[in-house]
């Protein structure tokens, strides 16, 4: 009983659909969240280097070298989709409140919500901000990086599936390693309710008094284990198929 209880809580006394739904709770939000997240983010980072490439690209490699210059160019064009992410924060909130704090949705439709708390529902976007830019930089840049020490000359050249996992696998663990503190205080600015007037750095000074410097990385080994091979899956299919497309409709 104790641990139907503790596994379903609200939904243990309810029928076996029921409790199963209850284990993905903000699974709307947060299925929208990714798609446009994933769609936006690595459809949108090829595009932005093109524009580097193209304009400061001799900079680069002049400042940089070929090799090192082209993984700085992928990541700070990650670093610029990154930041430029937090257009779809409501929708990451929304998804953050749910799984952690139901209560503050319950019997509000979306229409609502959104009506009613407005910019609110970007509340911590500053620091989202700052989590992603050094996340994205770390992703793309450690991918790309991956793939120059495989011996693959361009971020378009075709790999191999193989390839594209060992590299999307190094720029995961990057990017999830260093976005880790910004990370943990983002989501506890995400899952505050509405209407608390607590501020980013009022919760980064109780989380470094109460729990110390270590509660930044707390759950990163978790995430690397959850959240680390999602994202690469994600990622690997993204640049398979974007070289595919990239090598096979030269012509249209």
């Amino acid at each position: 009983a104790n641990f139907n209880q503790a596994i379903f809580r609200d939904a243990a006394a309810k029928n076996p659909f029921s409790k199963a739904t209850s284990l993905f709770p903000g699974i709307g939000f947060g299925a929208a969240y990714k798609i446009l997240q994933r769609v936006y983010k690595f459809g949108g980072q090829p595009v932005v280097v093109d524009m580097l490439k193209e304009k400061y690209g001799s900079d680069f490699d002049a400042k940089f070298g070929p090799n090192l210059g082209r993984t700085m160019i992928s990541a700070t064009a990650g670093s610029m989709i990154g930041v430029g992410e937090v257009f779809l924060l409501p929708l990451d909130a929304l998804k953050i409140k749910a799984q952690t704090a139901p209560e503050q949705l319950k019997g509000r439709g979306v229409v609502e919500i959104f009506m009613k708390e407005g910019r609110g529902l970007y509340r911590g976007a500053g620091w989202t901000a700052a989590r992603n830019a050094p996340g994205s930089f770390a992703l793309f840049g450690g991918n790309s990086a991956a793939k120059s020490f495989m011996g693959i000359g361009d971020d378009r050249e075709r790999a191999t599936w193989t390839q594209d996992a060992l590299a999307s696998c190094a720029g995961a663990i990057a990017s999830i390693s260093v976005a880790q503190p910004l990370d943990v205080i983002k989501t506890r600015i995400q899952s505050r309710p509405f209407n608390s007037p607590e501020s980013g750095m009022s919760i980064v000074s109780n989380l470094v008094k109460n729990e110390g410097v270590g509660a930044f990385f707390k759950g990163l080994a978790p995430k690397l284990m959850v959240v680390g091979p999602k994202l690469v899956f994600s990622f690997t299919i993204a640049q398979h198929t974007i070289a595919y497309f990239t090598a096979n409709m030269k012509g249209f």
